[in-house]
């Protein structure tokens, strides 16, 4: 289970209750606002990038290589949406956990990336073979 489902509504609530306790009401409301920052911070960024990948087609990447290069464990879809500015294919039916996504660049080259809860757990680059395009590229048509 994640800490964060917890951590974040405890520290809201110890917060407010330290405020009241040293300013009373007046320190109710500063906390108060701080809080109503913080998630419209949260808010503004993940709006931003949703509009950024909205102008990409989906599962779209410019380089597939550099993506694999920039991952790490545990970082959020939201991040990695952020990083490909498009949001990836999904492969797996909706809502169903592990989530796969794959982005794909203009030679072919694919990541397929698997989220566990809404953060990354594994990814996997796939290039194509060279040959494979060798032998594309001699048949004639």
């Amino acid at each position: 289970m994640q800490f964060q489902n917890f951590l974040i509504p405890a520290a809201v609530l110890l917060g407010l209750g330290v405020s009241y306790q040293q300013w009373g009401w007046p320190g109710v409301a500063l906390a108060a606002g701080l809080v109503v920052m913080w998630v419209l911070m949260h808010f503004t960024r993940m709006m931003q990038v949703l509009k950024r990948a909205a102008n990409r087609p989906i599962g779209y990447v410019d380089s597939a290589v550099m993506l694999n290069a920039k991952l790490k464990p545990g970082v959020t879809l939201m991040h990695v949406i952020a990083m490909t500015r498009s949001l990836g294919t999904l492969l797996t039916p909706k809502d169903a956990q592990p989530e796969l996504f794959r982005w794909i660049d203009p030679s072919d080259a694919t990541v397929t990336c698997e989220f566990v809860g809404g953060k990354l757990k594994t990814w996997e680059l796939n290039r194509p073979q060279a040959e494979d395009a060798a032998q594309d590229s001699a048949q004639p048509t």
